[in-house]
C-alpha cells in the first residue's frame, strides 16, 4: 500500500509539475497520465473551488477593493457602453461561469444564496437543505441532486472584504441589509455528471477554469482600455496608484497560489481508491 501510494504521489507531482507550471507541450502521452486509480468527484470539486477562490480573493481584495481607493469604478452594469466600470466581483464569477458553459468540460458552476439581490440566484429545493447545513457546519456539503442528475459540490462564499458589505447592504434591491465582514452570504455550486475522475479529467477542469479566468479578466482590461481616464496597464497593481496589473502578471500571481493549493489537495488524496461521497 505504501509503495502505491509512493508511485501514484509520484505520477501526480509530475503531471502537476508539467500541467500546472506551463513546461509541457498540449498533450502528453497517456502513460504519463493514467495513474490507475479514479478519484472521487468530491477532490475535483475541491480543486476546482481552490483555483475559484484563489482567483476571488485576488480580484475582489487586489483589483475591486484597491482599484476604488483609487477611483476605479466597478458597477453590475459594467457591460453598458457609456459606464467606466469594471464587474463587480459576483459578475466576474459569472464571466467565468459563462466561459466554462461553452468548453468540453461538463463541468457546471453558479454562485447561489438564501438573501441575493437577483432573485433567480435564490437557493431552492434540496439546495435550500443543503444550504443550511453548510452554514450550520460551516463547511462544504456534498451530495447528489437526481433531478438535473449531477452531482453537487456547495462552498461557503464569505464577505472577504468591507466592500462586499457594503455594496450588498447598500444595494436597492438587497433583502439584506445587515450583512456583516465574513459572514456567509451564499455558497459557491459546483455541478458535475460523473461520481469518479482521472487525473486526467481534473487537469482538464483545471485548465477550463484558467481558460475562463484569463478571459474574464481579459474583458475587463479590454473595457478599461475605453474608459475616458483609461488606467495604466502593466505590471504595477491599483495599490500602487492608477494602474492594472496585465493579463500575464494577473496570471502568474493567481496560477503560482493556485498551483500550489491543487498540489496540495491531490497529494492529500493520493491515497484514495475513488471511495464515493454522496
Amino acid at each position: 500500500m505504501k509503495n502505491k501510494f509512493f508511485i501514484v504521489s509520484v505520477l501526480i507531482l509530475i503531471v502537476l509539475c508539467i500541467y500546472l507550471f506551463k513546461t509541457a507541450p498540449e498533450s502528453l502521452p497517456d502513460k504519463e497520465i493514467k495513474v490507475g486509480s479514479q478519484f472521487p468527484v468530491s477532490v475535483l470539486f475541491q480543486v476546482v473551488a481552490a483555483e475559484n477562490a484563489v482567483a476571488r480573493k485576488i480580484y475582489t481584495t487586489k483589483i475591486v477593493g484597491k482599484g476604488k481607493e483609487v477611483e476605479l469604478k466597478f458597477s453590475e452594469k459594467w457591460k453598458n457602453k457609456t459606464i467606466d466600470a469594471g464587474p463587480l466581483p459576483a459578475l466576474f464569477l459569472r464571466e467565468v461561469s459563462m466561459n466554462l458553459e461553452k468548453s468540453s468540460v461538463p463541468l457546471g458552476l453558479f454562485l447561489g444564496s438564501d438573501f441575493p439581490i437577483v432573485s433567480t440566484n435564490k437557493f431552492s429545493g434540496l439546495q435550500v437543505e443543503k444550504f443550511l447545513q453548510l452554514k450550520q457546519h460551516l463547511a462544504p456539503v456534498f451530495f447528489y441532486s437526481a433531478d438535473i442528475e449531477r452531482y453537487v459540490a456547495m462552498f461557503p462564499d464569505y464577505a472577504i472584504s468591507e466592500g462586499c458589505v457594503k455594496c450588498h447592504n447598500e444595494h436597492p434591491n438587497t433583502p439584506k441589509k445587515d450583512w456583516k465582514l465574513h459572514e456567509i452570504m451564499g455558497a459557491t455550486t459546483w455541478l458535475y455528471p460523473d461520481e469518479t475522475v482521472s487525473v486526467e479529467e481534473i487537469m482538464e477542469a483545471v485548465s477550463a477554469i484558467r481558460k475562463g479566468i484569463a478571459v474574464a479578466y481579459t474583458k475587463y482590461l479590454d473595457k478599461s482600455k475605453r474608459f475616458q481616464r483609461p488606467p495604466d496597464i502593466g505590471d504595477k497593481w491599483p495599490e500602487q496608484g492608477y494602474y492594472l496589473p496585465s493579463r500575464q502578471v494577473f496570471l502568474t500571481v493567481y496560477e503560482k497560489e493556485a498551483s500550489l493549493q491543487t498540489m496540495s489537495i491531490l497529494l492529500s488524496n493520493s491515497n484514495l481508491n475513488a471511495t464515493p461521497d454522496f
